[in-house]
Formats: C-alpha cells, structure tokens, sequence
C-alpha cells in the first residue's frame, strides 16, 4: 500500500491513481493489472501493479484514459 501519492517522474507533482488496467504481459504470459497514474501536468504514466519496484513507462495510450 502506497502512503503518499507518488511524485510525477518528469515534473515531480504528485500524481492521482487513474485505475486498472488488465493487460498481457509478454515476459511472462500473465493477465496482470498496470496502475494508471496522472499529475496535474498531463502526463500519463503506468506500471504493474505486482511490480511496484520497475520503472514508471509512458502510458502508450493516454487518448483513451483522459
């Protein structure tokens, strides 16, 4: 569990969670959930949700959850 928000890694403004999304991930063949992450300043960023130390990647999709 997260006690405060994470910080945007291109602007640093604390981001508000966006969700879920159950997606495929190739490494391994599992359906497993990205958490979807967005700042104030626009930027959309995700990673899996069972991964909490990987890098946050760029959302490729951020016209779908605007």
């Amino acid at each position: 569990m997260i006690d405060k928000a994470p910080g945007c890694p291109e602007c640093g403004e604390d981001m508000k969670s966006g969700g879920f999304v159950r997606c495929l991930r190739e490494d391994d063949g599992l359906r497993v959930c990205r958490s979807l992450w967005k700042c104030p300043g626009r930027h959309l960023w995700w990673r899996w949700a069972d991964r909490l130390d990987d890098p946050w990647e760029v959302c490729p999709l951020p016209q779908l959850f605007r």
